[in-house]
């Protein structure tokens, strides 16, 4: 029994549709609230049984225009700014379409998709600054690509045979990075087995960057203390406030102790595509670097990227040691060549068409094109940064240096024990009265509106409407006797 249509005509016609709709959506997105609420009746609806029989695809699709379409994160809208969530584009939603429809499996294999993610590495590999000869993959999100990262490190600097041994053949081992560096890296020592005390959180200057002295002080006593150091990460913008770390530093310091030098640059690394690519200069210096795509690349999720330096030593992460099993064995001719070329790089075996989307986009926008976006975005910040340090009711947080702003609404008279419940309200009052969605943070023990710009349809007038809207609705709660 075959799982195609009864009536092909039918879905032409609802795809038809399909199409038009989600293109309508995204040309009409500022039309809407940036977010709602799901009401209690859709979620009743959706908290049906299992449909043990079908329906026809036209009913499907109008139970998600009416129940789901409406109710989304809301990141492709421009007043969309929290955490770091990309905002898609229609050419990158067709790509997805596309690649569903060709169904391919990326394991490796003599096929198209194959090329095309091979290309699509060169062409990263290339605008990041890395050696023609490094290795790469695309994975699933910065998580992942860190963990990527990270596995070919252990592997490199370990000492011994940790994949042939395991982790008991030799003393611990050590991560260092910032106290702002994003909670992967814990996760990422977890799930290695070397527990989360493997990742030694290292003191932030001013400015939130990694305190080189103080890590080498911290490598020195480790060492000292019979542990076994094996990489630094460098944050090329931090979650919190865009810090770049001393990336050129790190990568000194690493040498002086022969260690992995890992660049996290989730959002920050796609600065090199821009004007300010100063921004995170030192980066093409790293033993591997970690990226996603899907945030300030404004393609689709989930799609994000793993650079190696050398090759070799991502092989020696993930490259069956023992053998490869006899059914994924590579041949000389036939759709078997490189059979496994990407799931030797990393840790899926299966393996979506990821890159189309990235190939589509890039080739449909130019990298050039991207470069400006992201630049704008970086401009947008600043001039949030001027007009919060411009009014006297609203204060700076942490200083401005790539694409978030971290700001709070302090005007003279409220006491500062009154502040943090204050800002936590305008903030829910921003998002739930669908004026823009900021996220939060907390900088030295002070509630920040957070303003997180990787969003191509932003303006400069949505910046304006959000700063004003802080300024009203902190007036209004203010005068109100809800918060202590």
């Amino acid at each position: 029994m075959t799982l195609d249509p009864h009536d092909w005509g039918a879905v032409h016609a609802t795809a038809r549709r399909m199409v038009y709709d989600m293109l309508h959506w995204q040309e009409t997105v500022r039309e809407r609230a940036p977010w709602q609420p799901v009401p209690q009746d859709v979620k009743d609806r959706l908290d049906e049984p299992v449909p043990h029989a079908g329906l026809p695809l036209d009913e499907v699709y109008d139970a998600f225009v009416r129940d789901i379409l409406p109710y989304p994160t809301g990141n492709v809208h421009p007043r969309f700014w929290g955490w770091v969530m990309g905002t898609g584009s229609p050419t990158g939603m067709l790509a997805e379409m596309l690649a569903a429809g060709m169904n391919a499996h990326l394991a490796g294999y003599d096929q198209s998709a194959s090329l095309i993610e091979k290309k699509v590495l060169s062409w990263l590999t290339e605008l990041m600054g890395f050696p023609e000869t490094a290795s790469g993959v695309l994975v699933s999100g910065g998580t992942a690509a860190n963990l990527n990262g990270l596995l070919a490190a252990r592997v490199a600097k370990a000492g011994w045979n940790i994949r042939e041994e395991g982790l008991h053949a030799g003393p611990p081992l050590v991560v260092y990075g910032s106290s702002e560096t994003h909670s992967w890296a814990r996760k990422a020592c977890e799930t290695m087995g070397m527990g989360r005390k493997a990742f030694n959180a290292i003191a932030v200057d001013t400015e939130y960057r990694l305190d080189l002295a103080a890590c080498r002080s911290a490598i020195l006593t480790d060492i000292a203390s019979g542990l076994r150091p094996i990489a630094i990460i460098g944050n090329a913008g931090t979650v919190n406030t865009a810090a770049v770390d001393d990336l050129n530093g790190i990568r000194t310091l690493a040498d002086e102790f022969g260690l992995w030098f890992h660049v996290d640059g989730a959002f920050g690394s796609m600065a090199a595509w821009s004007a300010s690519r100063d921004l995170v200069a030192g980066q093409e210096l790293a033993d591997s670097i970690a990226f996603d795509l899907h945030k300030w690349g404004y393609m689709p999720y989930e799609v994000g990227v793993v650079l190696t330096r050398d090759s070799e030593a991502q092989l020696a992460a993930f490259q069956p040691v023992a053998g490869t099993a006899a059914y994924l064995q590579s041949s000389q001719k036939g759709i078997s060549a490189d059979t496994t070329y990407f799931a030797d790089r990393g840790l899926q075996l299966s393996r979506g068409f990821r890159a189309l989307k990235v190939w589509m986009s890039m080739k449909e926008q130019g990298a050039d094109r991207i470069g400006h976006a992201i630049q704008d975005n970086i401009d947008q910040a600043h001039y949030l940064g001027r007009r919060v340090e411009a009014t006297a009711a609203l204060e700076l947080l942490a200083p401005v240096s790539m694409n978030i702003v971290c700001f709070r609404y302090a005007p003279e008279g409220v006491p500062e024990a009154r502040l943090n419940l204050l800002n936590q309200a305008i903030l829910t009052e921003l998002q739930v009265r669908g004026i823009a969605v900021p996220s939060q943070t907390v900088l030295a023990n002070r509630f920040a509106i957070r303003v997180c710009i990787s969003n191509h349809r932003t303006e400069l007038d949505d910046l304006d409407a959000l700063v004003d809207a802080v300024l009203e609705i902190g007036a209004e709660l203010a005068a109100g006797q809800d918060l202590p």
